[in-house]
């Protein structure tokens, strides 16, 4: 049985949903500046203006609102990595755009990778952080893949690009060893070049 939340939820009215709107770009805006370190629904809430009580109305907790927060960041992250993918390029020269993108920091989200360290350091709270990343990246690599692949090799393959594109962001962010990084993205990409030429 789910317990009732302590306090209702701000669903239903576009009065509701735009104040909910207003506070989830407030929290998310100061995690992007701030990251993940020491976040709490009052940090939150300081940052938003409000009450812990009022985040509460809006939101579930502390990690339903962490969780859309960061949502909201890496649709932002997916939206610049979408606009530098030429439309009929192969799929490997789009993965050969992605990376300048993906490791800019200039807008602040550093955090979305935070946000894996946290995963991987505390599964038991956080694991989904991680889980909700590889989803929300999934559905676009899924759709970059060429239409005549069957649905098996093009989550492979999707599989295989987010896989090693999480690994040169870990690389990026704790050695910054680009020139590394640049032999194995262009290993990443002769490998999706091969499974591109294998029709």
């Amino acid at each position: 049985m789910t317990a009732t939340p302590p306090y209702r939820r701000s669903t239903g009215s576009a009065r509701g949903e735009a104040r909910r709107e207003q506070l989830l770009e407030s929290v998310t805006e100061d995690l992007a500046r701030n990251g993940l370190a020491d976040f709490s629904l009052r940090r939150a809430a300081r940052a938003a203006g409000t009450t812990h009580k009022v985040l509460l109305y809006h939101f579930a907790g502390p990690e339903d609102l962490l969780g859309q927060a960061m949502r909201l960041l890496r649709a932002r992250r997916l939206a610049n990595v979408l606009a530098v993918a030429v439309p009929g390029d192969t799929l490997a020269a789009k993965v050969r755009s992605m990376w300048p993108v993906l490791k800019d920091d200039a807008s602040g989200l550093r955090v979305i990778d935070q946000a894996i360290g946290l995963a991987m350091h505390d599964p038991q709270r956080y694991a989904h952080l991680a889980k909700d990343a590889s989803d929300q990246y999934r559905g676009p690599l899924l759709a970059m893949c060429p239409g005549r692949w069957t649905d098996g090799r093009k989550r492979e393959v999707a599989e295989m690009i987010l896989a090693t594109m999480r690994g040169f962001l870990m690389e990026w962010r704790t050695a910054g060893d680009n020139a590394r990084i640049q032999d194995g993205l262009a290993a990443l990409v002769r490998a999706v070049q091969r499974e591109e030429d294998a029709d």
